[in-house]
């Protein structure tokens, strides 16, 4: 998981750049090394789950699709946007070729209609500013636009005798600048840089060149050949650079081809294969080629997609007919196992009945198993089975043990469900969530035991689910301590011996209510030697407030006098 986790942090840091124009290469290579990798875990899952099931372990697949939707949501919304900023840099790209091309023409129109040489170079610089200001156009119209640009700027200068304006000085400075950046080109012509580096200080330097202004006649020409021949030479350096990079896609796009006709073949061989050790071997194979092919290096988008789709079709194919081999195999095992458990069975009935009889079916269960085959890994453990007839050991008692703790484990079951329908309940109706309650409670009293491991701790959960529920359902202190004794009561019925103290409880609550009753007369008797004094009348309503009291708690008492079960 660490490798994915890498992998999807890489691509999210592209998430960081404003322009993801230039980094269509590398997100394709992250999307592949994703898939690659994503390929190879899913292999080894699955080899994994097969080993398992033939250890006789049940092993569940890993899931990989929180996984691949984390990496591919984030390389959709990448590709989407990457997508949009190519086509908002075709469209303004579009839009820039309409402005110089209707730049081209006012230019045309001035140098054809303008006699005014003042306006003429007003309107002019106007159209060369806002040439400048113009963004990049299609790559296709670069070369021709500009031409015609130069060309029609030199017609301009000319034409309009700019040059008698422009002293000896100017023009020499201007030759100068252009020799700069000529020299500069020429140097851009021999460095080995990246092609997209270089196609953007071309750009640059010829916007410079446009930039300067005009030189003396007899050095133009020569100027202006030289310029034009460097330009040419580096766009045959850019033109010769893409078509050796189509060249290697090609050449790629190729190779990955070859690698999906081998993988079809394994697909064929892994069709007429019968045993296991050879799907491993041609599985092997399989692996071969999944390295070569992440080692091929990639091809036009379009076409590295569509080849990519048919290789891992490819390889699902193979891990389909592998599954359906093992399936088979499985299935075979099966059977056999099917019919050694029933000799199995045959064989401890058979032990229980001694006698010639049952020793000759004892031989012919014999031979029936020799004929049946091997069972794969269980065979040593079936074998002990049919020989020892281990089953047969085990007593009743044993038996009968291991149900009642079957039994109780089910119990233990059953009360957690009752606890968790105690945390479910929330507000309502009073009425309605007290009868759920009497429900539920005495459907976890009827339930038998519990392992007595777990009886306390069980206990104390539904003990804490009722308290919730009372929160929930605003149950006063005087309602929750009746429902708590109605609680304890049940508690006490379910006890091996609930009759005696149910007894000592109804003793208990008559002993209370008793000794409340005799304070309740001592309280009257004292107060009838205070009536007449002086301030009897304060001691009299405190005394009537405590005797309230004690009349309180013994009709609570009397209350859950009714509660326990008759005598």
């Amino acid at each position: 998981m660490e490798q994915f986790k890498s992998l999807l942090e890489q691509l999210q840091a592209f998430e960081l750049l404003e322009d993801l124009i230039p980094c269509g290469k590398e997100l394709n290579d992250l999307k592949i090394s994703f898939e690659d990798t994503l390929l190879e875990a899913e292999r080894l899952n699955q080899i994994e789950v097969i080993e398992a099931k033939e250890k006789g372990m049940s092993l569940e697949p890993t899931d990989f699709g929180e996984v691949k939707n984390s990496f591919l949501s984030v390389y959709r919304r990448l590709y989407d946007q990457r997508k949009k900023q190519i086509v908002l840099k075709e469209t303004l790209e579009k839009e820039n070729l309409k402005l110089k091309r209707a730049l081209l023409d006012d230019l045309k129109k001035i140098i054809e209609s303008e006699e005014n040489i003042g306006a003429a170079f007003q309107a002019y610089k106007g159209i060369h500013e806002t040439w400048k200001k113009v963004g990049d156009i299609p790559r296709g119209f670069r070369d021709a636009v500009q031409k015609e640009y130069s060309r029609l700027i030199e017609i301009f200068f000319y034409t309009m005798r700019i040059y008698r304006e422009i002293k000896t000085h100017d023009y020499k400075k201007n030759l100068h600048n252009k020799q700069l950046v000529l020299h500069k080109l020429q140097q851009l012509r021999n460095e080995e840089e990246d092609v997209k580096s270089v196609e953007q200080q071309l750009r640059i330097l010829q916007d410079q060149w446009e930039e300067i202004g005009p030189v003396q006649n007899e050095d133009w020409e020569a100027v202006k050949a030289k310029y034009w021949e460097v330009v040419r030479q580096i766009y045959d350096k850019i033109n010769v650079h893409y078509e050796v990079q189509r060249e290697s896609y090609e050449k790629n796009i190729e190779a990955k081809k070859a690698l999906v006709r081998d993988m079809e073949a394994l697909c064929s061989e892994a069709n007429e294969l019968t045993t296991q050790k050879a799907l491993e071997t041609c599985q092997e194979k399989v692996k071969l080629l999944q390295e070569q092919y992440k080692k091929i290096g990639v091809g036009t988008r379009k076409e590295n997609n569509l080849v990519w789709q048919q290789f891992r079709a490819a390889l699902d194919r193979f891990f389909d007919i592998k599954k359906a081999k093992f399936k088979e195999h499985r299935a075979m095992l099966s059977e056999r196992i099917e019919a050694k458990n029933k000799l199995i069975a045959q064989a401890q009935e058979l032990k229980e009945s001694p006698g010639k009889e049952a020793k000759n079916s004892i031989i012919q269960l014999q031979k029936e198993w020799k004929s049946i085959g091997n069972t794969g890994k269980v065979e040593g453990k079936l074998w002990a089975k049919f020989r020892g007839a281990c089953d047969a050991f085990f007593s009743a008692v044993d038996a009968e043990n291991a149900q009642a703790e079957m039994a109780m484990e089910d119990n233990l079951v059953l009360k957690r469900g009752i606890i968790e329908k105690l945390l479910l309940i929330g507000s309502q109706d009073k009425t309605l969530g007290m009868t759920e309650l009497r429900a539920l409670s005495a459907e976890f009293y009827a339930i038998g035991r519990v392992p007595k491991i777990e009886k306390d701790k069980v206990l104390k959960q539904y003990k804490e689910a009722l308290d919730q529920a009372y929160k929930a359902l605003n149950l006063n202190q005087k309602e929750r301590e009746h429902w708590n004794y109605k609680q304890k009561v049940e508690e006490i019925m379910n006890s091996p011996d609930c009759a005696k103290q149910i007894q000592r409880e109804r003793t208990d609550l008559r002993k209370n209510i008793e000794r409340l009753e005799q304070e309740i007369n001592r309280m009257e008797t004292n107060l009838a030697f205070f009536a007449r004094s002086k301030g009897a009348d304060g001691l009299r309503q405190e005394v009537a407030v405590k005797v309230g009291n004690l009349q309180e708690q013994i009709s609570n008492l009397k209350q859950r006098l009714k509660i326990l079960p008759n005598e």
